[in-house]
């Protein structure tokens, strides 16, 4: 039974308010479940589970399947149509997550930064995510390029990432405005140690808000966000270089390196 059909059968109209996108092209699905590479050793975790599309699928290769679901229209529906599933109705930001191995998901894209970044907290071998393909160019994107960002530096120091394929707009109902992109996310230790990694974090945030300005300005307007009292005199311990250059034109390496030398005064 399609999509389209079941979605009919039980009643459900999408909710605007959760950013409901039901992916009805079930070709797409399988690759989802084809990249996953799933074997019934796999304990795989479902955000956003829907009406089932993956979850039947990968019920029938994995050890367990973990659907979460804030829906509980949709939760009704998982329980009727998914026999190997334990579902998990609950909004996934707040609820605990029981242990994983490999995450399959089409996310709400209003909620994709802050789903990611739930993620890397735990420790789990595979990601296959579907986002909004410009959140997944950003998520790849290298510096010096207009997509390199907060979210590139922040995913990049977490995990290797790719975009398997882009997905048209006809493959969900209703359509989103924009297209789509299956991301393959493989965590892993980070490439670049940071001696305060929340610092870290603060500091990329504050100084890609105003990616136009160069370093220097950048920090000495951010002084207050990084508890920094007097940044005029802190900067004079970075190098000139990295001062005139843009945000988006340092490295995440180097911007490790702004950071342990702010962090350490």
């Amino acid at each position: 039974m399609n999509t389209k059909k079941i979605l009919t059968q039980y009643d459900i109209i999408p909710s605007r308010r959760l950013d409901q996108h039901f992916l009805i092209d079930d070709r797409i699905a399988q690759r989802q479940i084809d990249y996953a590479n799933i074997t019934d050793s796999d304990i795989v975790l479902e955000i956003g589970a829907g009406i089932g599309i993956l979850t039947e699928k990968i019920e029938k290769l994995a050890k367990k399947v973990y659907a979460v679901e804030i829906d509980d229209r949709l939760c009704e529906v998982l329980s009727k149509r998914c026999e190997n599933t334990e579902i998990i109705c609950e909004n996934f930001l707040k609820v605990d997550l029981p242990r994983f191995d490999k995450v399959v998901a089409n996310l709400p894209y209003s909620l994709s930064s802050k789903i990611t970044f739930k993620l890397f907290d735990y420790d789990f071998r595979l990601g296959v995510l579907m986002y909004q393909n410009e959140f997944a160019a950003r998520m790849i994107a290298k510096p010096c390029s207009k997509e390199y960002s907060r979210l590139s530096v922040n995913t990049q120091y977490f995990s290797d990432i790719k975009i398997l394929e882009v997905v048209p707009k006809t493959a969900f109902h209703p359509r989103p405005k924009v297209k789509s992109a299956i991301v393959e996310i493989i965590p892993r230790k980070p490439l670049f140690e940071v001696s305060d990694r929340q610092f870290f974090f603060r500091l990329v945030t504050a100084i890609f808000s105003q990616r136009r300005k160069k370093l220097r300005g950048a920090l000495i307007n951010s002084a207050h966000l990084l508890n920094i009292e007097d940044m005029n005199e802190a900067i004079l311990s970075l190098p000139d270089d990295f001062l005139e250059r843009r945000p988006g034109e340092l490295t995440p390496e180097e911007l490790v390196e702004v950071s342990d030398i702010l962090c350490g005064l």
